[in-house]
């Protein structure tokens, strides 16, 4: 080829190749997301260490977490609380680590002196391949595993930089690994919180030191909708349903979400005509002047339980009260006012003046034993509107009341202290009160608008 030929062949190709570059330009459509970095890839001011001592530092515009010996999950966590937002991150994992980005969690010494709680987006290098699954930290475990989603598990990338885009808008969370759908869930339990980069613990027969890697990190909070993307994967859907970890672990629905079925009212055969009220997955007692069973009157499980474990989420209004009883026999007390059972107070401890009165002081608090045993002061009760999580666990007449995480009381039914605490209540006319070895479970109506729902029972 002489001179000429090759410098017209190379300028040809020179053409050729600008053309194929603008082109590419044209077809790669720009991210003009206007993005807003959580990390300034120079060190980490605006984050915090929560939870366990695992090393950080940043390097070449990264976070490295390595793992440590003796220490629980840590979590590198941002001062800023955050609610509704997309973000985007890049991670390098270690092959033998587990580990997992936190979004929407919090850390308050009510809740297990301080245990960061809350979603959390899996990143799992191991053979399940569940990266970009939801699970629920320190909390209910499982949500939206990926073993019947086997395109995201083959999108995880060995020994490479994975990218997630992570969706968090209203109730509806959404991720993505490497641009493949992985999740979709719609679950209304926490509303805003903090993000985090978490480093597992690990068993002292793995090797110190391994390390993941985290840059990019990037996150948007305004104008979501415009952003937003779709997803073609079927949401999975807690409202009234159970978890795959409660579902393995023997909880069932006490009630379904849309219908009376197991229910019935106290002094009645079949559910009350009037007082009560389903709407949108979410049961409510009517605001009836406050009168105590003058409306609709209590609803009951029509099965007895022995030994249990129970949890109801509910919301008050403003001044309002209620109650979660257990251990009920309707038979008893066939007359005005509410059922007879062992009750879990449900108050507006602000504006009822229930708060103020009681046969043992505070016993008519939020939380606590009804008339009998005051919980913790300290209860983390949230704002009138919010929803809240009553949990009863009675095991071998042990029992004990918690709130949104926090175990507010615990008693021995039958113990000389239990019997003399109702020897001093309003319950000393009823004979063996508290004692049944099993009976219903009730919701109260005592004339205040209280809704329910995730009404959920394991029987122990």
């Amino acid at each position: 080829m002489n001179s000429k030929l090759r410098n017209y062949t190379l300028q040809a190709f020179t053409v050729f190749s600008l053309v194929l570059a603008a082109s590419c330009q044209e077809t790669t459509p720009k991210d003009d997301t206007p993005w807003t970095p959580l990390f300034n890839g120079e060190n980490l001011n605006g984050w915090t260490q929560k939870g366990g001592k695992a090393n950080y530092r940043v390097e070449d515009k990264k976070v490295i977490g390595s793992t440590v010996h003796d220490t629980p999950n840590s979590f590198m966590t941002t001062d800023k609380m955050y609610g509704d937002f997309i973000l985007e991150l890049d991670y390098k994992v270690d092959s033998t680590m587990n580990s997992g980005i936190q979004i929407r969690s919090n850390s308050i010494p009510q809740y297990q002196n301080g245990r960061v709680h809350g979603y959390q987006i899996e990143i799992d290098p191991s053979d399940r391949a569940w990266s970009a699954g939801i699970y629920d930290e320190g909390r209910r475990g499982w949500l939206v595993p990926l073993k019947d989603n086997p395109d995201a598990q083959k999108a995880f990338k060995q020994g490479e930089w994975n990218h997630y885009r992570i969706e968090a808008i209203g109730d509806t969370l959404k991720t993505w690994i490497n641009g493949v759908p992985a999740a979709h869930l719609i679950d209304g339990k926490t509303a805003s919180g903090f993000i985090a980069l978490q480093v597992h613990s690990i068993g002292k027969k793995k090797k110190a030191g391994t390390e993941i890697m985290w840059r990019n990190v990037n996150i948007l909070t305004e104008d979501l909708q415009k952003y937003s993307k779709k997803t073609p994967l079927k949401p999975i859907v807690t409202k009234n349903n159970l978890t795959v970890g409660e579902k393995d672990n023997g909880w069932k629905m006490l009630w379904d979400g849309k219908s009376t079925n197991g229910w019935r009212g106290a002094k009645l055969e079949e559910f009350p005509e009037k007082g009560w009220v389903i709407e949108d997955g979410i049961l409510t007692v009517l605001e009836s002047n406050g009168e105590e069973s003058a409306a609709g009157g209590d609803i009951v499980t029509k099965e007895l339980y022995k030994d249990f474990m129970l949890t109801v989420d509910f919301k008050i209004t403003e001044g309002a009260n209620s109650g979660i009883k257990y251990y009920v026999d309707t038979e008893i007390n066939k007359g005005p006012g509410s059922s007879i059972g062992l009750e879990y107070q449900i108050l507006d401890d602000e504006r009822h003046p229930d708060a103020k009165l009681g046969n043992h002081d505070g016993s008519r608090t939020a939380a606590s034993l009804y008339d009998l045993i005051q919980a913790d002061p300290k209860k983390p009760m949230n704002a009138i509107g919010e929803w809240n999580t009553a949990k009863i666990i009675s095991k071998d007449n042990h029992v004990e009341h918690w709130l949104n995480g926090m175990k507010v009381l615990e008693y021995e039914r039958g113990s000389d202290e239990f019997l003399k605490l109702v020897s001093e209540s309003k319950y000393e006319k009823w004979p063996n009160f508290g004692e049944l070895e099993k009976g219903s479970i009730l919701l109260q109506d005592h004339g205040n608008r209280v809704s329910f729902k995730n009404i959920k029972i394991k029987s122990l």
